[in-house]
């Protein structure tokens, strides 16, 4: 609830016969030169048989109360601006910035979400376009347990498919492979294929020894995805990012669930065996956007493709019993997974809802695992590190590895969550690492500024009051503080953590405006004071609470 709307809406209720219900639907927050509250008046000309003008001016028309300066028509607008002691105390004394305060009204508390993401073929070290399906899930994961729910995180690891087989025809000589080793090792396989048809004939050839149940090749999988997996999940949890459940796609055929779902989808008329002896879904009609389109389920031999295998895995996760089922998953896979959600439908299930992203780009183009064309995340990770030290070198005159990984993986995660997911991200280092710019590393040294100044205080200022912070840029700050609550319902909604880094550069923004403008311990009245010291207090805890949403770690000093 917004105590604003709901001050406006009584009053409007009390003096001018207005449902309060219906006016707060229609409220909104007006640019800062218009007020604190305006009604669209708009809304009302329909039922009231008037312009908006008319209708504002008279609503205007001997409407008063003691904590409001000023009631405005302006434009078919009803603009409210409250006086600063009021607005600063109500604002202050109604925060909600904590989990604590704000999940015990969210009414989601011990709601269940699933929520599947990265799922990256167990063949190499991850590039950093893959890390960010990783990122913005995360930051989802993070959002929904501050809003109280449970969640349930599963990767869908692809243990079956033709890069594993590659893998394990190329690696088939040699008794162990290091996980740095294993990209290197795809890029010549797949190279020596284009221009050798007996590669591709030996790899369809363990395929076939590995859906048949033969225990050599499965081992010899096994070993391959798992060293796999182990690397590529070393490197994510030094990013912080974890994972509930691994969800092996093989499990779907050794445990005969390709067969089960398969005779399911025989019952229909949409599924037949095509010219080439394969069995394909007709999805026509299903709104899916290419011309003709057409799902092969099965090999000419029968054996099960990879799509198949999602229709069971996505049945598995929509049977599952959570509230919501989420997927965050590249646009480039927008098509496809219309397909498997058209077959869930067929099948009698709800697909999940996807948060679909675009790529982070090179600047010669997309990357590509096959082709060699990337930049391996944990390169990039040792490389922002670097970086970091080397600023925070420069400005305390020590190396500090642990805090540079905070700084540089900050940067790294803010730099490619800023940008909503369906927009492409093009890294820039010298927007990631900035200090006065929108950048995790701006919020970071805000928050050390703020801790820096606490720990100089004398004062206790548990019981400050706030009706002293009247300063334009006290109520400024005071606005922003306030709006925390209803930005992490925003994010939520929109599945979208680019809402919080614009939030988060906004807040330090007017914080530092703040700043340069008041003076905090120096300040002459001890009353102010202390009202100064609590404001910032409670900055820092909403700069803090932000950047974790967003995986994002602080340090006390920059």
């Amino acid at each position: 609830m917004n105590i604003l709307y709901d001050y406006i809406a009584e009053l409007l209720s009390k003096q001018k016969g207005l449902s309060k219900e219906e006016v707060l639907t229609y409220l909104e927050t007006p640019s800062l030169d218009k007020g604190d509250v305006a009604l669209p008046c708009f809304k009302y000309s329909k039922s009231m048989h008037q312009s908006p003008v008319v209708i504002a001016q008279s609503l205007q028309d001997g409407l008063e109360d003691a904590n409001i300066a000023e009631i405005k028509s302006e434009g078919g607008f009803l603009n409210f601006t409250f006086k600063p002691e009021f607005l600063a105390k109500t604002l202050m004394q109604n925060l909600r910035i904590t989990q604590e305060q704000i999940s015990a009204t969210s009414g989601m508390l011990n709601k269940k979400v699933l929520i599947e993401h990265t799922s990256i073929n167990p063949n190499a070290s991850p590039h950093i376009g893959r890390a960010r399906n990783a990122l913005i899930a995360d930051s989802l994961v993070r959002i929904f347990r501050f809003l109280g729910w449970k969640t349930d995180t599963h990767y869908f690891v692809n243990d079956v498919g033709k890069q594993i087989a590659m893998l394990a025809y190329a690696t088939r000589d040699k008794p162990t492979v290091t996980f740095d080793e294993l990209l290197q090792i795809y890029i010549d396989i797949n190279e020596q294929a284009k221009t050798n048809p007996e590669i591709e004939k030996e790899v369809f050839g363990y395929l076939a020894r590995f859906e048949a149940g033969d225990k050599d090749t499965i081992a010899q999988f096994n070993k391959i995805v798992g060293t796999c997996i182990h690397g590529q999940t070393t490197i994510f949890h030094e990013l912080g990012i974890e994972w509930d459940h691994f969800d092996y796609e093989s499990r779907y055929i050794h445990e005969h669930i390709t067969d089960e779902v398969l005779a399911e989808l025989k019952k229909s008329p949409k599924l037949f065996k095509d010219e080439n002896g394969r069995l394909v879904l007709d999805q026509r009609g299903e709104n899916i956007g290419i011309e003709e389109p057409m799902l092969v389920v099965t090999r000419q031999d029968g054996t099960s493709l990879y799509a198949l295998r999602d229709i069971c895995y996505s049945l598995d996760k929509a049977r599952s019993g959570a509230d919501r089922n989420l997927l965050v998953l590249g646009e480039d896979q927008k098509v496809y997974y219309q397909q498997i959600s058209a077959a869930l439908r067929l099948l009698g299930a709800q697909p999940a809802e996807v948060v679909h992203y675009s790529f982070v780009l090179l600047p010669d183009g997309k990357m590509s695992t096959r082709q060699g064309t990337v930049v391996l995340l944990s390169d990039f990770m040792k490389e922002i590190t670097d970086k970091a030290n080397e600023i925070i070198l420069e400005k305390r005159g020590v190396n500090d590895l642990q805090k540079a990984k905070i700084v540089g993986y900050g940067a790294l995660k803010y730099s490619i969550l800023r940008s909503s997911p369906e927009k492409n991200v093009l890294f820039d280092w010298s927007t990631a690492l900035n200090f006065n710019g929108d950048s995790s590393l701006y919020s970071q040294y805000n928050y050390a500024r703020i801790q820096s100044i606490l720990s100089k205080a004398t004062d206790d200022y548990s019981n400050a009051n706030f009706a002293l912070l009247t300063a334009p840029s006290e109520i400024a700050l005071i606005k922003q503080l306030y709006n925390f609550e209803s930005i992490v319902y925003s994010a939520y909604r929109n599945l979208n953590p680019s809402i919080l880094t614009n939030f988060v550069f906004s807040l330090t923004s007017k914080f530092s405006q703040f700043y340069s403008t008041q003076n905090i311990l120096n300040a002459s009245d001890t009353e102010i004071r202390k009202a100064r010291l609590a404001l910032i207090d409670k900055t820092a805890i909403v700069i803090k609470n932000t950047l974790s949403l967003l995986g994002i770690d602080v340090v006390n000093q920059l």
